[in-house]
């Protein structure tokens, strides 16, 4: 039994696109589909997952050279607040405390099974949604397993493992369960809710919107320059922003300084700026690989989950990528979703180099884009044009005000990186910050304090025999 289970954690929990395969290889079968069906969703969603960990590696590497010069010429300790950076940061931290990653992939088997047994005992926990997002599962777990394994060094083992797979258990169930008013609301009752990293931040939207704006002035009644439209592409986007972004930290630290760190891709023929835009775009291309395999997999393994769910979890709701509910607002709302949290993170960006942080945040693309652009689309069905612009703008300042914090706070400075996106950016910090300063005690209330969210969603409820049905004003 010990060789069984030494295998499958070295070669199947510590390889996730092996582990999101399995997943999907079961589902289809459970949805009794041919084996060859099975066989074919196993190879796309595992070399899906494998194509992600391409453009992953690729974002890391290209711009390592700029994080090691901010450092090195200011005494910067820069961090790019991005779910992708944030993995290699909390991985790499994992490593200085000679810490395998495969308690990682064990937190979260033990998180995605108890997910499952709340939903089992929804009747007791409320909780109505399975999360099954798997590359934001295996972010979020990593992220988990160094705040746990910083807060707690005499658990950096299969106890701690437990732990963060209790933390993150808890959390998939209940911040995607807090989301179901939200996303039928918003898609006329789809079937489907938000799993991703911005689950909090949507219910709050959803509450807010409605206080700072009319819901009938809305963003297709407003006359756009035609020129903006090109922002709708997520590659013009993201080339734009970083050419602008980092454009400007490459011309501070200098062309002889990126000839003497980079020399490998800045040759002696090749002019500044030529460098600068490459670089910059080459930000674009591995961002462009990675959703490349986001979307093999996520879209094989929310196909496979019905298998899972109609066998398993009858009625229950699956939670999956944010970016499923973008069709169902304005095309604008991604837009001013994107602009207006640019606009707020570079304005705190500012604010850290005026009043000389010690840390200095770098935009990252996911939080700056996804959980910006959902924020807008859920705050314009609520709260119209007004709403759109100023819930975003707010997102993108706590970003990065939050996000410098959280990297004091679990101590990954010189790692390069912080999840950033806003829940782990908001919520995270806050439980962080009781678990470093009441160790056990602190735990035990952050994982209470979220499991009672449905349950005082459920008794707050005029109507709660319509609870299970999904079709429900929430608190």
């Amino acid at each position: 039994m010990l060789a069984i289970f030494e295998f499958f954690v070295n070669n199947i929990l510590t390889k996730p696109e092996f582990f999101v395969g399995i997943l999907v290889f079961i589902g289809y079968l459970l949805l009794k589909k041919p084996l060859y069906q099975a066989f074919s969703g196993f190879i796309k969603a595992t070399v899906g997952y494998m194509i992600l960990n391409v453009g992953a590696s690729g974002l890391v590497v290209t711009f390592r050279p700029i994080l090691a010069g901010l450092n090195e010429r200011f005494g910067l300790n820069a961090a790019v607040i991005d779910p992708y950076f944030g993995l290699n940061a909390v991985n790499s931290a994992l490593e200085s405390i000679k810490v395998t990653t495969s308690w990682t992939m064990i937190a979260l088997l033990i998180g995605f099974s108890l997910n499952i047994v709340l939903v089992i005992f929804r009747k007791l926990t409320k909780i109505r949604t399975l999360f099954i997002t798997g590359h934001i599962m295996v972010q979020q777990a990593a992220t988990a397993t160094w705040i746990i394994f910083q807060a707690f060094p005499q658990y950096r083992n299969f106890n701690g493992a437990v732990m963060v797979g209790l933390f993150v258990g808890v959390y998939w169930a209940v911040a995607t369960n807090l989301t179901v008013g939200a996303t039928q609301r918003l898609t006329d009752g789809s079937g489907f809710v938000v799993g991703h990293q911005q689950m909090f931040a949507v219910w709050a939207t959803d509450k807010i919107a409605p206080k700072i704006g009319n819901p009938e002035k809305r963003l297709d009644d407003l006359k756009l320059p035609e020129w903006l439209s090109i922002f709708h592409d997520n590659v013009v986007a993201t080339g734009t922003l970083m050419i602008i972004f980092f454009g400007a930290i490459l011309a501070v630290l200098g062309e002889d300084y990126m000839r003497a760190v980079d020399a490998q891709n800045f040759g002696k023929n090749l002019s500044f700026v030529t460098y600068i835009v490459s670089k910059s775009l080459y930000f674009s291309v591995y961002l462009a690989i990675l959703m490349t395999g986001v979307r093999m997999f996520v879209s094989e393994l929310t196909e496979s989950f019905q298998g899972i769910s109609s066998r398993i979890l009858p009625g229950v709701m699956p939670a999956v990528d944010c970016a499923a509910v973008y069709g169902f607002g304005s095309p604008n709302a991604v837009l001013f979703g994107f602009i207006f949290g640019a606009l707020g993170q570079f304005l705190v960006i500012a604010g850290l180099l005026i009043f000389k942080s010690p840390i200095l945040i770098i935009t990252g693309f996911v939080p700056v884009f996804f959980d910006n652009a959902t924020i807008a689309v859920f705050a314009e069905k609520r709260g119209g044009v007004r709403a759109a612009m100023i819930l975003p703008f707010i997102s993108g300042m706590l970003q990065v005000i939050m996000g410098a914090a959280a990297v004091l706070l679990f101590k990954l400075q010189g790692f390069g990186g912080w999840h950033g996106n806003i829940d782990q950016s908001t919520l995270w910090v806050g439980q962080g910050f009781i678990i470093n300063n009441f160790g056990m005690i602190g735990y035990i209330v952050a994982i209470l304090f979220m499991l009672m969210i449905p349950i005082i969603q459920y008794k707050k409820l005029n109507n709660p025999k319509l609870y299970f049905n999904n079709e429900v004003e929430e608190m």
